[in-house]
């Protein structure tokens, strides 16, 4: 056992040096913190003088990892947000009328003439004059539904379709609904996360909670209010034809119109068509650039699919206006002067530098689907995070010295090995979560405070074997040599069970659960590891070094 080669030696040391390397950042948090925001932001958008100096504030050539600190360490957002599902219902009815309405015009001998009629949410009604064909209408219309792209939708459609009357009826099935919702849900969340992301905001949590909630927590970000701004606009950009320009705010828009307002004309109204031609989903790409006059704009792309659309559109209707409508407000009504090929063009307006760069930003994140309602926010101030942290400071400082105090007085010289591989101990855990990137929160930090109880417990039946052989061994070096042998699968059996209890909390647990059980497992691998190694090659070095005829632990 005190036999130790030295490329094991060799080893154990280099693993030491590394996990202390990784860790060290930490020590200097702001300071690296500077250093990393202004190396991404010169990635970015370019280098400036003071974004140089930042960057030149902690050495390119050393580990610039940080250990994240979450919500309630740091301060932040907290925000509970409810995707109102529904919504998509009647929009996508709503798109589906110029669908009908061009499946149903060639049989105008048979059905008569095709009117959409005002409809409830969540339903579609057009009346045909003809009622006698009725069921070659309802055939027609049927053949708009699709299979629902879904596992428990498998071998159902999409639409209902019935007559009442003279009306077609067209509803969502049910199971195009389950679907839709779930599509509704996955599409809000990555939204939200690119969202977040495009503005540049640290380990952010975003996650679905039930069937129809997301949680936001933003560690760093100034309130909720600023949070709400970033996520909360929907930026349904949408191309829509022009019916008629007014000024009156009652104007009856009439079946299939809508009356929405200029952004920037106070007091003008637009009448569109409600369908739109093309949506913001087939933007590709868009960013912040200037007009002709040297005004803030806003480029645009469309993918193939919206650049033909966006071109047919505009060769067919040379001469007549075209609204491009931002969450339901008309920010310009150009009249279309030749064909606009290739599916790119400019947003101008009153804008600001800052405001076309974050309608850029929205417009490339993706519009949200549909609405949201936040049910709960809060603003958690970096002063309760800065008492957070104290507070486990404090917390981890009273168990070092506990355990220290404890494992000296109880095994002497032993037990200052024990110490020594416990301060490396929790070094390594550090070296660990800012090589992977963890997000440390307060359960976090009660999961390194218990590490440092559990550290010393395998030292604690190595010693006390070693204790028990002593009294039978013909020497210390083989009483040190079977203490370790025997203490080992016991060693083994607990901290297996406790990592299998950590990985099951890390699998079934949320955010803060979450939390602490990736440093509780972090902690037990780095604590056998200095247990088994680092406390060995310690004591090896002193006997090599003292060759003692008795021991005492």
């Amino acid at each position: 056992m005190l036999q130790i080669d030295l490329w094991k030696r060799l080893t154990i040391w280099a693993l030491v040096i590394v996990g202390l390397a990784l860790a060290s950042p930490n020590l200097f948090y702001n300071r690296v913190e500077s250093h990393n925001d202004a190396v991404a932001a010169i990635e970015k958008s370019g280098a400036t003088p003071e974004r140089e100096a930042a960057a030149a504030s902690w050495p390119s050539w050393l580990p610039s990892g940080l250990v994240n600190l979450g919500l309630d360490l740091r301060g932040g957002a907290h925000l509970l947000a409810e995707v109102k599902v529904a919504d998509v219902y009647a929009s996508r009815l709503e798109a589906l009328w110029p669908d009908v309405r061009d499946i149903l015009r060639p049989e105008r001998d048979t059905v008569g003439t095709i009117r959409l009629q005002p409809s409830p949410a969540g339903e579609l009604r057009v009346r045909i004059s003809n009622p006698d064909g009725m069921a070659r209408a309802l055939e027609l219309v049927r053949g708009l539904a699709r299979p629902v792209t879904s596992l428990t939708g498998a071998g159902s459609n999409d639409l209902q379709v019935a007559g009442q009357g003279d009306e077609i009826v067209v509803t969502l099935s049910d199971a195009e609904k389950q679907a839709t919702d779930e599509r509704t849900m996955q599409q809000s969340l990555e939204i939200i996360r690119r969202r977040i992301d495009e503005v540049g905001t640290r380990e952010p949590t975003i996650q679905r909670q039930g069937s129809d909630r997301i949680l936001i927590q933003v560690p760093g970000i100034g309130s909720a209010a600023e949070l709400k701004d970033i996520i909360g606009t929907t930026a349904q950009l949408t191309f829509q034809p022009v019916v008629s320009r007014t000024t009156n705010p009652d104007t009856t828009p009439g079946v299939g119109n809508e009356l929405l307002p200029a952004m920037d004309e106070e007091g003008v109204y637009y009448v569109l068509e409600q369908a739109p031609v093309v949506t913001g989903e087939e933007l590709t790409d868009s960013q912040p650039s200037f007009d002709q006059n040297g005004r803030p704009a806003v480029t645009f792309r469309f993918n193939p699919s919206g650049a033909r659309k966006f071109g047919d559109y505009t060769a067919a209707n040379i001469g007549s206006p075209f609204a491009i409508v931002l969450d339901d407000e008309v920010i310009s009504a150009p009249v279309i002067q030749s064909h606009i090929p290739g599916g790119s063009g400019i947003i101008t307006g009153q804008f600001s530098v800052e405001e076309s760069t974050n309608l850029a930003v929205l417009l490339r994140a993706g519009a949200l689907p549909a609405g949201l309602d936040f049910l709960e926010e809060r603003t958690i101030g970096p002063e309760l995070g800065q008492d957070s942290i104290d507070a486990g400071k404090l917390a981890t400082g009273v168990a070092f010295v506990a355990v220290l105090g404890f494992m000296w007085a109880s095994y002497g010289l032993f037990g200052i090995f024990a110490n020594i591989a416990l301060l490396v101990n929790v070094g390594l855990i550090f070296g660990l979560l800012s090589l992977i990137g963890a997000t440390l929160t307060l359960p976090g930090i009660a999961g390194i405070v218990l590490t440092v109880g559990m550290a010393v417990d395998a030292n604690v039946l190595i010693f006390e074997r070693i204790r028990e052989e002593l009294k039978t061994a013909r020497g210390p070096a083989r009483a040190i040599e079977l203490g370790y042998e025997k203490a080992l699968s016991a060693i083994v059996d607990a901290n297996i069970t406790t990592i299998i209890t950590a990985i099951i909390l890390y699998v079934m647990g949320s955010g803060p659960v979450r939390g602490f059980a990736i440093t509780l497992g972090l902690g037990i691998v780095t604590s056998v590891f200095t247990a088994i190694y680092v406390t060995r090659l310690l004591i090896a070095m002193w006997f090599e070094r003292r060759r003692p005829k008795t021991i005492e632990v």
